[in-house]
């Protein structure tokens, strides 16, 4: 774990902000069509529903409309749309998170990218160069295979360039298209799940430091410490096989348990090594992996109730968005108004690795 220093200027998280497709659809509608696509290959469309209907997600945001799903039958055309509409989602989100932090491109100094849902050269950050009108100078790091952990791993890859580099701006962007990754000739519970569970959007996240932050003490948490676990012997818990038409999703029924064997000891292990304990954290940010897993952190972790309101909420309304699920998260909590002087914050995402990453946070 790595706690930041008193004596180094705090890096702060100034905004967040938030782009979904524009193309929407019921789970009711997705059902159905993934009904009318498997009735005649699986073995039991009921229970399609049912699993569909279990991740309590009301509808998703979709980077294509509908029909032309149909026409995705390679990994490249796959990745061509995911290519194209990453980068006008990640155009928006950026504008939007340098616009809620009274920033313009010309003074982000850092760009970190992550995703896990296509792959780019060169990646989308440099795409959005010219788009954004960043500086020639811009420092970029593309991050790929961070799957759900991404953004909260971001945040702490953003927050030690800027602790390395006081006086900079950093914006961390998350654009994961998951429903380019279906598989549709897959009729695995593993991918009937994913089906029902995942959707698209992306999330920018601005952090300044130093002279950045001169009067800005009140507009956004700091970012105290960090810390990261690894899980030996888990790799197959979940991730991508990589097959001939794309990304084949790995998810394992032992998600929940990994989660409830390993998130205790973890959070109070890094609160303990800050000072604190699970008592002392009022706001809890976590990524929205689906019922299981988000019933997981709050038994495990002996939450109390509506701890996690944000993000039941956040996948009922737009499902699992990998890494920035847990940006989403973020940005409610700030747009809310509600942390005030002295609040601590602590945000939390699991993926592959499998492994988690933890991020505390004070107003």
């Amino acid at each position: 774990m790595k706690i930041n220093a008193s004596s180094q200027p705090p890096v702060r998280i100034r905004a967040v902000g938030k782009a979904l497709p524009k193309h929407y659809a019921s789970q009711e509608t997705l059902i159905s069509v993934f009904r009318d696509a498997w009735a005649g290959a699986h073995y039991n469309p009921e229970r399609l529903e049912e699993l569909h209907r279990s991740v309590q997600v009301a509808g998703r945001y979709l980077a294509l409309p509908l029909e032309a799903y149909r026409e995705l039958k390679s990994f490249a055309a796959r990745n061509e749309a995911w290519t194209r509409a990453a980068v006008d989602l990640g155009e928006g989100a950026i504008r939007k998170a340098l616009e809620k932090a009274g920033l313009l491109p010309t003074d982000v100094d850092h760009l970190v990218f992550v995703t896990t849902t296509g792959i780019a050269t060169p990646s989308i950050d440099a795409r959005l160069v010219n788009r954004l009108g960043l500086r020639r100078d811009i420092r970029r790091t593309p991050i790929f295979g961070l799957g759900c952990l991404g953004g909260a791993a971001g945040i702490s890859r953003a927050s030690d360039l800027l602790a390395a580099c006081p006086g900079q701006v950093a914006v961390l962007l998350s654009v994961e298209l998951c429903s380019l990754t279906l598989q549709m000739d897959d009729l695995s519970i593993p991918n009937i799940i994913s089906s029902g569970l995942f959707g698209d959007g992306a999330a920018a996240v601005v952090l300044t430091s130093g002279r950045r932050d001169e009067g800005t003490s009140e507009g956004g948490p700091a970012v105290v410490g960090s810390g990261s676990a690894f899980y030996p012997d888990t790799e197959r818990v979940m991730g991508w096989d990589v097959v001939e038409s794309g990304f084949k999703v790995v998810l394992s029924a032992q998600v929940p348990e990994v989660v409830r064997k390993n998130v205790r000891n973890d959070v109070d292990g890094f609160l303990t090594r800050s000072g604190l304990s699970r008592s002392a954290i009022r706001h809890w940010i976590a990524h929205t992996g689906g019922p299981k897993v988000l019933k997981t952190f709050e038994s495990a972790l002996a939450l109390p109730e509506g701890a996690l309101e944000r993000s039941w909420k956040s996948l009922k309304e737009t499902g699992n968005l990998s890494s920035a699920s847990v940006l989403f998260v973020l940005g409610e909590l700030l747009d809310s108004g509600q942390p005030v002087r002295g609040d601590f914050g602590l945000l939390m995402a699991m993926g592959p690795g499998f492994c988690s990453e933890l991020v505390l946070l004070k107003w």
